[in-house]
């Protein structure tokens, strides 16, 4: 894709930097009900990195904290599952306080009551991650194509985000692409500041990016920048996400790619779903599909890996959007915030495939 400069070849086709989380899962019933739960090894940055290993078969790595306790090591066997390359920085748990692991808790909702998400991040080894803590030139001996990371990440603590600041300042240097997913979560800043100061951050952290992924409000919310005048007729109304994208590129000249998923949420189970990248002035669009939702939880990460691995791939804008949507959209139909699907069943389903039974 002419906007982007995508090096050939590499050690690693994407580096991720962000926390790894595990995820309980009580299903369709809330937690204040629950007796029991499904554990899913989640982080949005690490979800992008997982997604492009098992499904669209890439060379991954995430760069992370890892805690040596019986938690870390459920955590690490399933980054080893999903094909990714771990570099850690090992914390030692005291058997009491931590540092731990982070759980975030997700019921997935149904119908008209919506999934309700909480964290426990007390006492994160994640957090205590800053600036020195990863020999980026061993990360990137071999060559790196393209380093993701994003704004949970950035929320957890200052030195997260002068971490992400580091090492998008070497990814650049060393010749890869850089991409950056706002993932703006309220409950997370609103400990850091609050809105004001992850526009701050997000700010910096932009001028050092090539690729965005966010809501056309996130750049109001997120990055500092006064709305747009155009009202949109419905969710999947693409004119403010190019209102938008427009003024991010004047804001952040240095940013190529503007992307976002679009959805109108009719319940919990059945969405509309689309999604659109702006380069260069251009616009694509992805179709409208009618979703019926199983777990929504990791579905914005399935349409950022999709991208990605359009772009790697050497797609043009339409077939690198689309890529992301479809696979954005299956990523909904599975348990789970990773990526259960396979590379001929997201084009498949680019194609127009039917859901009718495979005999």
């Amino acid at each position: 894709m002419s906007a982007l400069s995508i090096r050939p070849d590499g050690a690693f086709d994407l580096v991720s930097l962000g926390a790894l989380v595990h995820r309980l899962d009580p299903g369709v019933v809330p937690f204040r009900a629950a007796a029991e739960c499904r554990i899913h090894v989640s982080g949005g940055e690490f979800n992008v990195a997982a997604n492009l290993a098992a499904c669209f078969r890439l060379k991954t790595a995430i760069a992370t904290a890892m805690v040596d306790y019986p938690i870390g090591e459920l955590v690490a066997e399933r980054v080893r599952a999903l094909g990714v390359v771990p570099f850690y920085r090992h914390f030692a748990h005291d058997g009491v306080r931590g540092p731990n692991l982070a759980t975030v808790y997700s019921d997935r909702g149904f119908g008209v009551r919506p999934p309700v998400v909480f964290y426990n991040r007390a006492g994160e080894a994640a957090a205590e991650l800053g600036p020195g803590d990863f020999d980026w030139a061993r990360v990137f001996a071999g060559g790196v194509r393209w380093f993701h990371t994003g704004g949970i990440f950035a929320a957890l603590s200052p030195q997260t985000t002068e971490l992400i600041v580091e090492a998008l300042t070497f990814a650049k240097e060393a010749g890869a692409v850089t991409s950056f997913d706002l993932n703006y979560r309220e409950k997370l800043w609103h400990v850091r500041g609050g809105a004001r100061e992850a526009a701050r951050a997000f700010a910096r952290i932009a001028e050092l990016t090539d690729v965005v992924v966010g809501y056309e409000t996130a750049l109001d919310r997120e990055l500092g920048l006064e709305g747009s005048a155009v009202t949109a007729h419905s969710a999947l109304d693409p004119a403010p996400f190019i209102a938008a994208a427009e003024r991010l590129q004047r804001r952040f000249p240095n940013v190529k790619v503007f992307a976002t998923p679009l959805r109108d949420v009719h319940s919990t189970n059945r969405h509309t779903f689309s999604a659109a990248v702006w380069a260069d002035g251009k616009t694509a669009l992805a179709p409208s599909a009618e979703l019926d939702v199983f777990d929504r939880v990791g579905s914005g990460d399935g349409f950022t890996s999709g991208l990605i691995y359009g772009f790697l791939n050497g797609a043009e804008l339409d077939e690198a959007v689309r890529l992301g949507w479809a696979h954005g959209a299956l990523v909904a139909t599975f348990p789970g915030d990773t990526t259960m699907a396979s590379l001929a069943e997201v084009r498949a389903f680019m194609a127009g495939g039917s859901a009718r039974i495979q005999r």
